[in-house]
């Protein structure tokens, strides 16, 4: 997409990478550096480690200079990388959810459940190639761990609601939240003048609406000054974005609700939900570009139709 550059130096020291992952402006990945010191958080997927790798040479920056690999949860958008980049960083360990870490150790099963459900050829084409990591290089990273980048402390918070091996890592040094998929998407296409317009993320099989607000309401009682978004880069009016996405996070339960008894239910959710985001979006948009949004939006409210099915399967209430 013109106009999006592959990477932007944020301040303190982080630089956002764009993953180049289906799309440019969709996904992306941060790289922290801290008195000679780095941190990956997310690592898109095997083909964005030659986005990282540019950077880093441009910045003079050594693979052995990595000290920790950090995907907030295994989803392939967010983790599909970290075997990758740790053949590149012999030094680094790899942080990961202790739900999460068995996936990257041993990745056959997320290998195979991913091609049962696009096929092989899409599976190479998205991701490449998912390489395991030695168990002896993981840090199960429990709720409350701090890391040290070199005196940089980085803490670990369990944020549960989008997938249960979720967690957030709170930067104390920027005063600023890596979020993962918990703060929503907020791609670039919907940063206005009036505002950031940002939207859950409820992708299959572990949404929990009730735990998603408690995590966005954790990450608020920081005060955060930015949150790190991977979909897509920072944003800084928290306040208002943390309301609007929790009152959409409620609206998606009740259109669930509502629509539990149709014979039709997903694609009914998705209609409900593409309806009510660009209803939420009119306060935003010109009023020509409905059809723009539609189509931009098309596949998350798909996939977060589709996350609402199962937790109404589970019994969602």
């Amino acid at each position: 997409m013109s106009g999006i550059v592959m990477f932007s130096e944020l301040g303190s020291g982080i630089y956002c990478i764009d993953a180049d992952y289906v799309r440019r402006g969709l996904a992306c990945f941060y790289l922290l550096y801290h008195r000679g010191e780095i941190a990956i958080i997310e690592t898109g997927t095997s083909h964005s480690l030659p986005h990282l790798q540019q950077l880093m040479a441009s910045k003079s920056m050594l693979p052995e200079q990595v000290r920790y690999v950090i995907p907030t949860h295994v989803h392939l958008d967010h983790a599909g990388g970290a075997g990758a980049m740790m053949a590149a960083f012999p030094e680094a360990e790899l942080v990961v959810h202790p739900q999460g870490a068995r996936h990257l150790i041993d990745p056959a099963k997320l290998i195979a459940s991913t091609i049962a459900v696009y096929g092989e050829e899409i599976y190479r084409s998205l991701y490449g190639d998912i390489q395991p990591v030695a168990a002896e290089r993981v840090i199960r990273a429990e709720d409350g761990r701090v890391l040290n980048l070199g005196g940089r402390a980085l803490e670990i918070r369990d944020t549960p609601g989008h997938a249960n091996h979720h967690f957030c890592v709170w930067d104390s040094h920027s005063r600023g939240w890596f979020s993962g998929d918990v703060f929503g998407i907020s791609y670039p296409e919907l940063r206005f003048g009036s505002g950031n317009f940002v939207l859950p993320t409820t992708t299959p099989t572990q949404f929990n609406p009730q735990a998603l607000i408690k995590s966005v309401n954790l990450l608020l009682s920081y005060e955060p000054a930015t949150v790190y978004l991977t979909h897509f880069s920072n944003i800084d009016e928290i306040e208002g974005a943390a309301t609007l996405l929790c009152r959409q996070i409620e609206q998606y339960r009740l259109i669930a609700l509502r629509l539990k008894e149709r014979e039709d239910r997903v694609e009914a959710i998705r209609q409900a939900l593409s309806e009510y985001t660009l209803q939420q979006l009119a306060g935003f948009i010109d009023t020509q570009a409905p059809a723009f949004y539609a189509g931009l939006l098309d596949m998350d409210m798909r996939l977060n139709a589709q996350g609402l099915e199962v937790w109404l399967a589970r019994g969602g209430s």
